[in-house]
């Protein structure tokens, strides 16, 4: 028996092994390529514009995770090899122009926003294809293109980088999760301001579980990119600020919200070094910031909230967590539909819970389970939670996803980062 039980566990481990290494022969060994384009519309439909396609130096994903990622995102991106039509490459990622579409104003107006997406240089022509999650949960293919090596037109040119502070290197950047924090509304004279914000930030970020134990799997670069202001730009207060990203609070009205619709000029300023995630730090005293899920997060250096908001950005950016608070207005109509499990591995509609955080719930706790003294700290499925008093579920009554009084990540939180780490680090 001892024996059977061994051999499930050798083949179920190779098979692991193999499915997170599939497309690895695809791609060349160094090198990535970035693929920009718009996406353009208003509250139903949306359109893809080509823009440029480009041969950078270095990648700084995992070739061994390749499609081993959670099927997370809005939208989501995937490689084939032209020759035998086998997916080598998958990736998810949920940008600021899902969340405009549930605007009021998406209803009547059009806007566009500048995108690009990353994956390893291929040795053969691959076909790219984009794919959105519709609002009854289906993925449907909205854009088709073929990459050919061989295209005179693809961009390949040096990458100067301005100077970068190694805040922590722990190992060679594919095997490590590679975040690189790049300076927002400091002036040359200030980096060594950046650099002690970064360090700071990065410090509490790293005094929090799950990262606490996983810090040593983090590789962590402060880019020193000079701003002609210092600041941001404050729309409701008639403050604008000439900054390297063009960041600014008020985001889809919202004093609060931190974000940049400037990506060309932040990827242009990184082509020349690998990265897992991008956080882009501000130099601003205001309580801010933002995160989508692979593709940015953003925040405030000096307010006195920022290594909260530092951490609670990072978790809808890397790890996909949704917000779990339901009290705060905000400016989206109907971003969820609640006749469908959310995607988000942190809140839920109870339409598909057994993919969620079930396991972590003790024995005799109800599900649903009441938002009572009883169970504060307990694991449960308590009504509240994206954004909605009603219909949403959250893991705990209180956690970082929903406020600072929490004084962490919850164990349903913490579990889905862990796992975002390790994808990144096998």
């Amino acid at each position: 028996m001892k024996q059977l039980l061994l051999f499930v566990l050798l083949i179920t481990f190779g098979f692991c092994l193999n499915a997170h290494s599939a497309g690895i022969e695809y791609f060349e060994k160094k090198g990535a390529v970035r693929y920009d384009f718009e996406l353009v519309g208003g509250r139903s439909n949306v359109s893809l514009i080509k823009k440029d396609v480009k041969y950078l130096p270095e990648w700084g994903g995992n070739y061994s995770s390749l499609i081993a990622m959670p099927d997370y995102g809005i939208y989501r991106y995937r490689i084939f090899n032209v020759e035998n039509d086998s997916l080598i490459f998958r990736k998810g990622f949920a940008p600021m122009f899902k969340e405009w579409q549930t605007t009021a104003e998406a209803k009547t107006d059009i806007r566009s926003y500048y995108q690009s997406l990353f994956f390893p240089r291929p040795k053969t022509d691959v076909v790219l294809k984009i794919d959105e999650r519709t609002f009854e949960g289906r993925w449907k293919t909205i854009f088709i293109d073929t990459i050919r090596t061989n295209d005179i037109f693809i961009i390949s040119e040096q990458y100067p980088l301005a100077p970068i502070d190694t805040i922590a290197y722990h190992g060679i950047p594919s095997q490590h999760v590679d975040l690189l924090i790049l300076a927002e509304g400091y002036q040359s004279s200030e980096m060594e301001k950046f650099s002690l914000d970064a360090r700071r930030l990065t410090d509490s970020l790293f005094a929090a579980e799950p990262f606490k134990t996983y810090q040593n799997s983090f590789n962590v670069l402060a880019l020193q990119v000079p701003s002609v202001e210092s600041g941001t730009d404050i729309p409701g207060g008639h403050c604008f600020r000439n900054t390297a990203f063009n960041s600014h609070f008020y985001t889809l009205g919202s004093p609060r919200y931190l974000s940049t619709s400037d990506m060309k000029s932040v990827y242009d300023a990184i082509d020349g070094i690998g990265w897992d995630h991008i956080y882009i730090l501000v130099n601003d005293e205001r309580y801010g910031g933002g995160g989508f899920y692979n593709f940015l997060s953003i925040c405030s250096s000096d307010n006195a909230l920022s290594p909260f908001v530092f951490c609670h950005e990072f978790g809808h950016g890397f790890a996909g967590l949704a917000d779990e608070y339901y009290t705060s207005s905000t400016s989206y109509e109907s971003f969820y539909n609640l006749d469908i499990e959310p995607w988000e591995p942190n809140i839920t509609t109870m339409v598909g819970f057994n993919r969620k955080w079930f396991r972590l719930i003790e024995e005799g706790t109800p599900v649903p389970t009441l938002r009572s003294e009883k169970y504060a700290g307990k694991v449960g499925v308590f009504e509240g939670g994206g954004y909605e008093a009603k219909g949403i579920y959250s893991p705990v009554m209180s956690c970082w996803m929903k406020e600072k009084q929490a004084g962490g990540f919850c164990p349903a939180c913490r579990e889905a980062i862990e796992k975002t780490i390790l994808l990144h680090c096998e």
